[in-house]
């Protein structure tokens, strides 16, 4: 039995999310499938976050189990064969027994896409958020710096949530202007439920002028959702990329 690492890409466009649901397609359930023809075994894949309906990726991590014999780095192209153009297998490797796509992460790096434009685009209504009122950056900016650190984020969880310890640690939080695009870009330890969307919805209502500066240090400090924005819609975000250990990135600088 041998242990392959997988990551995959997607647009989540018309899916319910990452993972298998009984009344909806999830991506999961489309590379099990993929899987499952190509090594004739039934498939049980474990991906590392279970991405919302509608949310994108191009670093999710899975892994699966298999007595097949194809070499490890062959998967990925055989996969893809199989699989509908908007789900890519873009990396396929053989690893330890121990590794676990979810519980071996140590980190995870998020996007999420802002299109200010007067008219939503054509080719960016899939991958943006498209708000029609002018972003302060300087003010957003200064907001996302609030999240650096540890923190107890309980109140940056959508409602639902059952999640008992919601202490997790910030790396990164930076927001960069290309004309009217914003993109906001997010590093930590692990995020809650919509975490990231929260954030992304309360940094527009301070760039917009719709909500006072200081949103994200009113919530760390009452645990109130109240206290932040929307929850910004699923189609702007992109998980980029799962880190490991010996990967490289902003958590792993002393």
């Amino acid at each position: 039995m041998r242990r392959i690492r997988l990551t995959v890409e997607y647009d989540g466009t018309d899916y319910a999310g990452w993972q298998r649901q009984e009344n909806a397609l999830a991506v999961q359930e489309v590379v099990e499938r993929a899987l499952a023809r190509l090594t004739g075994e039934k498939a049980a894949l474990t991906g590392a976050s279970r991405t919302d309906a509608g949310v994108h990726a191009l670093g999710q991590t899975a892994h699966f189990d298999t007595m097949s014999r194809i070499p490890a780095e062959k998967f990925s192209y055989a996969l893809n064969t199989l699989l509908p153009g908007d789900v890519r297998i873009s990396d396929s490797r053989e690893v330890s027994p121990d590794f676990h796509a979810r519980f071996s992460a140590r980190g995870k790096r998020y996007r999420y896409q802002i299109d200010s434009a007067p008219h939503a685009g054509a080719l960016t209504r899939k991958t943006h958020w498209h708000v029609i009122y002018p972003l302060d950056l300087a003010l957003m900016r200064e907001e996302a710096q609030t999240l650096l650190g540890r923190h107890d984020f309980r109140a940056f969880a959508a409602s639902g949530s059952t999640v008992k310890d919601a202490v997790r640690e910030i790396h990164r939080a930076e927001i960069l202007q290309y004309g009217r695009e914003f993109v906001f870009w997010v590093e930590g330890t692990g995020f809650l439920y919509n975490m990231v969307r929260i954030l992304a919805g309360t940094l527009v209502g301070v760039g917009s002028g719709k909500m006072a500066p200081g949103a994200f240090a009113r919530a760390l400090q009452t645990g109130d959702r109240l206290c932040l924005g929307v929850t910004a819609p699923a189609h702007g975000l992109t998980l980029m990329q799962v880190y490991y250990d010996g990967d490289e990135w902003s958590g792993s600088k002393p």
